[in-house]
């Protein structure tokens, strides 16, 4: 079977297309989160600071790290080292494993008072911050399904 230049190149740009689309996401995303990880960082830093005083930039690394306080923001890191990987990955990446971990992502930012430990953070971040709000609101309109490229 003999196929025309116009539908090889058709057959050949797609997955190619489908790379880049999916790179472009996967960077848009990796932004998104680390905005949302950001004001979460600041709001748990300013309740830590009303309770204990006052912590320098070096402090606040080390509670990050260390304190059971800053424990549940580690769940959107892991996501923003994840998208790392992705990207350095040496093989593409099947939509299908792209598809899941969007999924996982959605899961992991759903607001639930009365669900996991992280949940239930985010829950109380949500009812005290419009900022993290408008971030997480950024997040699922970009994951929405028909938001893909």
């Amino acid at each position: 079977m003999i196929i025309k230049t116009e539908e090889w190149e058709r057959f050949m740009l797609d997955p190619l297309q489908q790379r880049i689309n999916q790179h472009q996401r996967l960077n848009e995303l990796r932004l998104k989160l680390l905005r949302l990880h950001k004001l979460l960082l600041e709001m748990e830093r300013r309740s830590y600071e009303q309770a204990q005083g006052k912590v320098s930039k070096g402090q606040l690394l080390q509670l990050v790290i260390g304190h059971e306080q800053f424990a549940w923001l580690h769940q959107i890191s892991e996501l923003i080292v994840q998208i790392d990987e992705l990207f350095d990955a040496d093989e593409p990446v099947a939509p299908e494993a792209i598809d899941a971990f969007l999924a996982d992502v959605c899961t992991l930012l759903t607001p639930d008072a009365q669900g996991n430990a992280f949940a239930i953070k985010y829950d109380a971040a949500f009812q005290h911050s419009p900022d993290v709000v408008l971030a997480h609101a950024d997040i699922v309109s970009l994951l929405a399904p028909d938001s893909k490229p």
